[in-house]
């Protein structure tokens, strides 16, 4: 569950690292967490990338909180 922690805001500094604030990773570490944990646990030893696209791909399902943050993000 720690790595959760962790996983969500690297996912989003890949994306967008020089615009975003402690807060914005804090933000989306709460938008995805769950999701990450409900649907890409398989792949969080993968790395961010997976991670993310693991969460692209399961877009249809995740919240939209999740979603929002991805799309804010560029994803």
């Amino acid at each position: 569950m720690t790595k959760i922690l962790f996983v969500i805001p690297l996912v989003l500094i890949t994306s967008a690292a020089a615009a975003q604030t402690p807060q914005d990773r804090q933000k989306g570490h709460d938008a995805c967490s769950r999701d990450v944990s409900r649907y890409c646990r398989a792949h969080m030893q993968e790395g961010d990338q997976i991670v993310l696209a693991c969460l692209k791909q399961n877009r249809a399902k995740i919240s939209k909180g999740c979603q929002q943050m991805l799309a804010s993000h560029g994803q």
